[in-house]
């Protein structure tokens, strides 16, 4: 893919989000960021995959990309651009629209195919909601990442995080005050790793399969990313939410956890 042309700059406003992320994860709880994106993707198309595991995880994974100065465009539901505020802010931050179980989930593909074609890196979630795996790991993916990565030929770079679920509950803002108090109080570690770029090549674009094999190894990455975060929790988390259910349908096969 051709890079002859200049970074993605992002609006100020979310310049300032990036920042004021980094304020708000520092009082909540303790950041510790790992990993970073290879400089020779620096300033050129990039997708960054994200588990996703806590309402709170889109403040620690910009905190984590303000620490490692990176500022994606995000793909998020379309929920949250219908709300007043944040909905006008996420659009004049420049982030993309996914409508969800319509039609309008192609146009926002379209979007992220010119964004990430006009050199801004992107940042989805390919599990495509909060997962609900038994043990929260990574589940199965929907292709959506991969059908992107492989028609704009951008590498994706796994972003694990672990931790986010101590401080907000999955009901949030349900239960948010009381989430928000004791991670006040314990102040739980937080845990963002950049991992290495998944590799795709030997993946080809517009055969039979070839959206579910790639999402397949981008998923395999992200939870070969993640293992090393949670070494002592290999099977279940020790902090349990009682407010998340439990969806062992689109479990994904994974990796042994670090030792």
């Amino acid at each position: 893919m051709e890079a002859a042309h200049s970074p993605w700059r992002p609006p100020l406003i979310w310049r300032v989000a990036l920042l004021l992320a980094r304020v708000v994860v520092g009082t909540l709880a303790r950041l510790e960021v790992t990993g970073d994106i290879p400089a020779r993707l620096r300033g050129g198309p990039l997708i960054l995959a994200a588990n996703h595991i806590s309402p709170f995880d889109p403040i620690v994974l910009a905190a984590a990309c303000r620490a490692r100065r990176v500022a994606p465009r995000i793909m998020a539901t379309g929920g949250l651009f219908r709300a007043p505020l944040i909905g006008t802010a996420m659009r004049s931050a420049g982030h993309i629209r996914v409508d969800r179980g319509t039609s309008g989930v192609h146009r926002a593909l379209d979007d992220a195919a010119a964004a990430v074609a006009a050199g801004a890196p992107i940042l989805v979630y390919p599990e495509g909601r909060i997962g609900l795996d038994p043990g929260m790991w990574p589940e199965r993916g929907k292709t959506g990442a991969a059908r992107l990565a492989l028609a704009c030929g951008a590498p994706v770079i796994p972003l694990a995080q672990w931790g986010s679920h101590e401080v907000l509950p999955y009901q949030a803002p349900k239960g948010m005050l009381r989430g928000v108090a004791r991670a006040l109080v314990r102040r739980p570690t937080v845990r963002v790793h950049f991992g290495d770029p998944v590799d795709l090549a030997e993946v080809t674009r517009g055969t039979p399969g070839a959206a579910r094999q790639a999402t397949d190894r981008i998923i395999d990455a992200l939870t070969e990313t993640l293992a090393p975060l949670r070494p002592d929790e290999p099977d279940r988390p020790r902090h349990l939410d009682p407010s998340r259910p439990v969806d062992p349908s689109r479990a994904h096969r994974r990796r042994p956890a670090a030792g």
